[in-house]
């Protein structure tokens, strides 16, 4: 069990700063995924689709992914397949399964929508590097 410290000002100052630069990064990215016909949770779906591997982006495995429980997964992946951007297949072992892989139009749109967001991932990991190295705990002597 790790002894209880009382944080110093700048683990504060870190906290604070990563809460607020990872809102920011929420705010700016979901203005760019919308620009490309996209919501963040389909931005989030079709990016876990493409890269697992194929015939394992199952609802069920997505659901886990996502953090979200099997019917909220079951409706997303419902409105991506209205939308044009997802379709399921069969698969080749087991016929109750149903596979979920993107469409052209599902790539396209991811596509466009990862090289847009090419520079707040690069602001982003310039921010984390040196607060998650401040949030890192002091070793202890010997």
């Amino acid at each position: 069990m790790l002894a209880m410290t009382k944080p110093r000002s700048q683990e504060y100052e870190s906290a604070v700063a990563l809460r607020v630069g990872l809102r920011q990064f929420l705010a700016r990215s979901e203005q760019i995924i919308r620009k490309h016909d996209l919501t963040p949770e389909r931005y989030e779906l079709l990016l876990l689709i493409k890269t697992m591997a194929d015939g394992e982006a199952t609802v069920g495995k997505l659901g886990d992914r996502l953090a979200i429980g099997q019917s909220a997964a079951t409706q997303l992946a419902r409105r991506a397949e209205d939308a044009g951007l997802i379709q399921r297949t069969m698969s080749p072992r087991d016929a109750r399964v149903h596979p979920l892989r993107l469409t052209n139009e599902g790539e396209r749109r991811l596509d466009r929508a990862l090289v847009a967001l090419r520079e707040e991932r690069t602001q982003l990991a310039a921010h984390l590097h040196p607060l998650l190295n401040d949030a890192r705990p002091a070793r202890r002597r010997r």
